[in-house]
Formats: C-alpha cells, structure tokens, sequence
C-alpha cells in the first residue's frame, strides 16, 4: 500500500496541476446543458469546443425565424434556431469564460462573457465600443 502511494502521490500532483482536479473543471460542467433565455423565448445548449465553451440556439419562440438582421445578404436566409451564438469562449476566471457573442437583433459580434452565477443560472454579456457599452441577460437551466 505504501509502495502504491508514494508511486500515485506524483501523479496526483501533476494532475492538480494540470487542472484535472474536480473542482477545477466543476465550473464548466456547471454551465453545460440546456437554459432558457426568458428574454427571447429561445432554448439556448452550452457545450465544449476548442478547449472552450460555445453556445447555440437550438429552439426559438417564432420556428421560421430568420437571420435577417445578419450583415452579410449570404446569411441573411439562414434560420436563427441552429445558430452558434458564443463561440471561442476561455475561462477568464472562477467560473466565467470570454469570447465572441452574436447578437441576432443586429446581426453583429461582439466581445462577451458566459458566467455561472448558480447552479441554475447563467448570466451572458456582450460589450461594443471597447466595453463602453454592455447588457446583459439571465440565462435559467432547463430541466
């Protein structure tokens, strides 16, 4: 038994220090799955991507939505349910990750955040004009 511990004590130390503990990956279990954003009447999944987050719309109030507001005339026929709308997101911090954010009323990208706020809450924010301006929305966990 001795032999055993003294051969896993390194082991277990690299893999603390790689970031492997539970608790070290607790927050980004806590964001995965599925929230409702109230604000939008949209069901909105959290995954891993890239050694990140990303998050996609997966139902919408309105079925037959559009991507009308995109810039691009190309994306503008595309169906809002499907779309990626956080991607490239990094942990910045306990529980919280950065990265690009689509907004569907404008068609634009935006620098955002993804926070856990509890276990059944998200709370996402995007920023323009360098972070002059920001809102936010409350995300609620879907059972």
């Amino acid at each position: 038994m001795k032999l055993f511990l003294k051969m896993m004590t390194p082991a277990l130390g690299l893999a603390l220090l790689a970031g492997g503990s539970p608790a070290a990956q607790a927050g980004a279990e806590d964001a995965f799955g599925t929230w409702k954003d109230s604000a939008k009447g949209s069901v909105v999944r959290v995954y891993a991507c890239g050694g990140g987050l990303c998050a996609q719309i997966v139902k919408t109030s309105d079925a037959g939505a559009k991507d009308v507001n995109n810039s691009n005339p190309a994306l503008q026929k595309r169906p809002i349910a499907g779309l990626v709308i956080m991607s490239g997101a990094k942990k910045s911090g306990d529980n919280a990750w950065k990265g690009s954010i689509y907004n569907r009323e404008d068609g634009q990208r935006y620098s955002g955040s993804l926070t856990v706020v509890s276990k059944n809450q998200l709370e996402l924010q995007g920023c323009g004009l360098g972070g002059l301006v920001c809102t936010s929305r409350t995300w609620s966990r879907m059972n």
